[in-house]
């Protein structure tokens, strides 16, 4: 329908002769849409099946690995002495790396708490419903609040000297402002330039987990130094 379409509704208008339907939608409804139904396939035999097959042949592979590569495994736990350094599995390491910069209440409670209760809150509130860019809208205001902000942000990691958070933040901000002040036909910033304000928070947050991982895995030596991996 076009926009220059004017809706007069009354006791004369000619509904039978000439309908229109217009539809009312406010911020706590949604219009109800009814799709097209695709064909639709029963869990068994298609999906059992195929996740029986994969699961097959996962276990060959590792079967085949474990055969031409052995396990690195250290010597028999001792519970006298106490590795250097001692390291958290993969998956606690980036925590446990911000053990390393930043205070213990800090970095082990009042972080992961409010990682955690981020991701239950936010879906409860209408946080760019609409998907729109970053960059749409009030450019210069939002740049303000953006530098302020990611500002912030490394003021608060320098403090600490948590250079590991700072460079992975400084690349993503460095992304973000590429798309803001890049020219359009460049495929790569026109595609940076269409994400949304989530987006790039959960690119940052990605990019700081991922680079505090890899540096407690590879780059931490004797008394949680720094050491190169082919050292």
């Amino acid at each position: 329908m076009s926009e220059k379409s004017k809706y007069e509704a009354g006791f004369g208008s000619q509904a039978t002769k000439d309908p229109q339907r217009i539809v009312f939608i406010t911020r706590k409804t949604s219009a109800k849409v009814k799709g097209k139904v695709d064909r639709q396939l029963m869990t068994y035999p298609h999906l059992v099946l195929r996740e029986g097959i994969v699961f097959e042949i996962l276990t060959i592979v590792l079967v085949v690995i474990a055969l031409f590569w052995n396990a690195p495994l250290e010597q028999l736990a001792n519970p006298l002495v106490t590795p250097n350094p001692a390291k958290a599995p993969w998956y606690f390491l980036g925590l446990q790396e911000l053990l390393h910069y930043f205070p213990p209440v800090l970095a082990g409670i009042l972080i992961p708490t409010l990682v955690v209760v981020g991701l239950v809150i936010i879906p409860y509130f209408d946080v760019n419903i609409k998907g729109e860019p970053l960059w749409a809208g009030n450019r210069k205001r939002r740049l303000t609040v953006f530098l302020v902000a990611v500002g912030a942000i490394l003021v608060f990691m320098g403090r600490y000297e948590a250079w590991d958070a700072v460079v992975p933040t400084l690349i993503v901000a460095a992304l973000a402002l590429g798309a803001y002040a890049g020219r359009s036909g460049n495929r790569f910033l026109d595609y940076l330039r269409a994400r949304a304000l989530p987006w790039w928070v959960m690119t940052w947050f990605i990019a700081v987990a991922v680079t505090l991982t890899a540096v407690g895995t590879f780059f931490r030596g004797p008394g949680w130094s720094w050491v190169w991996p082919w050292r």
